[in-house]
């Protein structure tokens, strides 16, 4: 595959390098199209883009705001996901992050009990409803779209890759969303991936048109007391998971990146036992890395395992 011709262009979006492979024969006119599909939806739907249909909905917790069609196709799917995970995967985690300093640097002491029994009634996804395009979050929960965003842009833009005739192409969206778009000329991609925090390769994996997304306690953490704590919350406890990392191998990549966070917070047997769950209606492969570095892994993960290196996970 190294006699394959392609050309690359990385744009900085969703707090994440983006990075676009596509063959040679493009026209450089032809990443900005892509491109723009990107910002077009992280202007409109980023909970972090004041404006944004979700920045409208956490300012106005308490009220209905209405929306079009495309918020509540992601609102409904995420229900259903939170739902399957019982509250231990939640958009509406916000309240929680903000409590143990994610977003202030100056933690001194882990949240309390009372701490905790006072956010976590507002970290529930069922309090989100949606009433044809009107949708309400109950006073003081605020939605996060960390876990979802920026994958569900990469969805959409593969979908204008192939409305423009691009068959064979590969999107690395920040490590931690990997899209592979595949034709019979080019029949599949490899993704590598690290250990999470070090430069040790882990394992390389085949995709063909499939997305790779993981979730890895890495760079993003609090320190409390000389110990770290990940970004990557439980939220039915209200504490941080201790696993190391999560892969998954799926069908479109804003499923990938829900799944993993939600299989995150799961331990090794659990791990599998939802996974075989989520196989009766999802194509799914993965592993899990614990606390300990054990990696639990489906049984068909070991189909697409190469030792080779081609596009690497962060």
């Amino acid at each position: 595959m190294d006699d394959f011709l392609y050309k690359v262009q990385t744009r900085f979006l969703f707090h994440a390098d983006i990075r676009i492979k596509i063959p040679a024969v493009c026209t450089d006119d032809q990443f900005d199209v892509l491109f723009d599909v990107l910002e077009s939806i992280d202007s409109q739907y980023n909970s972090y883009r004041k404006g944004s249909y979700f920045d409208l909905i956490n300012q106005h917790a308490g009220t209905f705001v209405m929306v079009d069609d495309e918020t509540v196709r992601m609102l409904s799917l995420v229900k259903t996901l939170s739902s399957l995970f019982d509250g231990r995967y939640a958009i509406t985690v916000m309240p929680l992050v903000r409590l143990w300093g994610f977003y202030r640097g100056d933690m001194h002491r882990t949240p309390s009990e009372a701490d905790l029994a006072r956010v976590l009634p507002l970290v529930d996804d069922n309090q989100i409803e949606i009433r044809g395009n009107a949708v309400r979050i109950a006073k003081g929960q605020e939605i996060v779209t960390g876990s979802f965003i920026k994958s569900y842009a990469v969805d959409r833009m593969m979908e204008k890759m192939r409305e423009m005739g691009i068959t064979d192409a590969i999107v690395n969206a920040g490590g931690s969303t990997i899209v592979a778009l595949n034709d019979a000329s080019h029949p599949f991609w490899q993704v590598s991936m690290d250990e999470p925090g070090t430069d040790m390769p882990l394992f390389t994996l085949n995709m063909a048109n499939q997305a790779y997304s993981t979730s890895a306690q890495g760079d993003n953490f609090v320190e409390i007391g000389g110990k770290r704590y990940g970004h990557i919350l439980n939220s039915q406890t209200g504490h941080p998971s201790t696993n190391r990392m999560v892969g998954v191998i799926t069908e479109n990549a804003m499923l990938g990146d829900m799944l993993s966070t939600g299989l995150f917070n799961e331990t090794p047997t659990g791990f599998l036992m939802k996974i075989r769950q989520i196989q009766k209606q999802h194509p799914i492969e993965g592993f899990l890395m614990d606390e300990a570095g054990q990696i639990v892994q489906t049984a068909g993960l070991d189909a697409h395992k190469e030792p080779a290196c081609r596009e690497r996970a962060a």
